[in-house]
């Protein structure tokens, strides 16, 4: 029985064999393979996360059924754990980069929140030995750095699950953005200089408990019935290790009563409004969740480097695009509003009603339009 084959024929319209190739030409890898290329090993891989496929020996019984060409499961296992990962990495950032640059240019983005947070994926030790994590477990780690308006991933760091939020935090710092991040990624030095610098990061970033506030002046009387129950400037630290300049530290109730406490170089804006930036942590929160529970990301099937973040880059292109069709698809008319995890269950079973066929041939025309390419061969 054929499947739907529209997901992997989406990537190839977003990105062409020649930025494939002139990828794999910046990394150093020569493609010798005559079926089983790097491109063929990503359409595999997204087919893989989109349909929840099992193992290599699954994507391998199954390959045909969605337009790709037969191979042994052990060839599939040895491709994509010889295909260095960074051509992958790149592709998902080419990837990011177009979408996100479409959808920006549509909503007219100045400067927004730029959430930063990591997750981890854990596995048994013996599995992965090169990256071992607690007690029994081996694990590895994404760094992500995620826009709330565009609702995608824009940097991804990978590490293994032992390596420190703080240090691979510095990678994902964007002027551009007003960033939001948690309690990890606080360091005194860090935020003197982020005030400091000329070319000024503005940012929102949860204090640790134990830091010491010195000198502190209130603000603005508070409004009654706020979430907001402190709001001033003072220096952090100790006498040891204090802070050099005064910054504004806002005290605000969560959700569940708990205080929280967030610094940031944000003057004037309201401290409900600081507040409102920190709770919308909780984007990225659920961004993560939905990759693990629908694109397969727990199931590791390799056990090298280049094997593991194969899978999980192409995850991620296959998060980005499906999130980018959905936005611009919704966008447009129809009559019925649809939620992303529904509009991907019906995608993948050819089910989607028909304004929303409509609407998204609508989108791939626009884009086709804009980049000069031809879309005869979308599924």
């Amino acid at each position: 029985m054929k499947k739907n084959t529209t997901f992997h024929n989406l990537f190839q319209k977003i990105v062409s064999e020649e930025e494939v190739a002139d990828i794999q030409a910046s990394i150093g890898y020569k493609d010798t393979a005559r079926k089983l290329d790097v491109l063929t090993l990503i359409n595999y891989l997204l087919c893989t996360s989109m349909n929840e496929l099992k193992s290599y020996r699954d994507c391998a019984d199954v390959g045909n059924q969605y337009g790709l060409p037969n191979v042994n499961y052990s060839t599939l296992s040895k491709k994509a754990g010889h295909v260095d990962y960074n051509i992958m990495k790149k592709l998902f950032h080419l990837v990011v980069s177009k979408c996100n640059r479409m959808t920006r240019r549509a909503l007219k983005i100045s400067k927004e929140l730029l959430l930063v947070d990591s997750t981890t994926i854990t596995v048994g030790k013996s599995r992965l030995p090169w990256a071992l994590y607690h007690g029994e477990r081996a694990g590895i780690k994404l760094h992500v750095s995620y826009s709330p308006l565009t609702e995608m991933p824009l940097q991804v760091v990978e590490t293994t699950g032992l390596v420190h939020d703080g240090p691979i935090g510095e990678q994902l710092v964007d002027s551009r953005f007003i960033m939001v991040e948690e309690r990890a990624y606080f360091k005194i030095k860090r935020i003197d200089q982020f005030t400091s610098d000329s070319d000024q990061q503005m940012f929102v970033i949860r204090m640790k408990e134990n830091v010491e506030i010195f000198r502190p002046h209130s603000l603005k009387r508070l409004v009654a019935g706020s979430p907001v129950t402190r709001d001033i400037t003072c220096q952090l630290g100790t006498k040891q290790s204090r802070s050099k300049n005064r910054h504004r530290v806002v005290f605000f109730k969560d959700d569940y009563g708990n205080e929280m406490r967030v610094v940031t170089n944000l003057m004037n804006v309201s401290p409900e409004v600081i507040a409102d930036m920190y709770k919308a942590r909780w984007r990225i929160e659920t961004c993560f969740r939905w990759i693990k529970q629908n694109l397969n990301v727990p199931v590791l099937f390799g056990t090298t480097e280049n094997a593991v973040f194969n899978q999980l880059f192409t995850a991620l292109i296959a998060y980005v695009l499906l999130k980018w069709l959905y936005t611009k698809t919704s966008e447009g008319r129809i009559f019925e509003k649809m939620s992303f995890i529904s509009f991907q269950r019906k995608l993948l079973k050819d089910n989607l009603p028909i304004d929303w066929c409509s609407e998204m041939a609508v989108v791939l025309k626009k884009y086709k339009n804009s980049q000069g390419i031809s879309l005869s061969n979308f599924g």
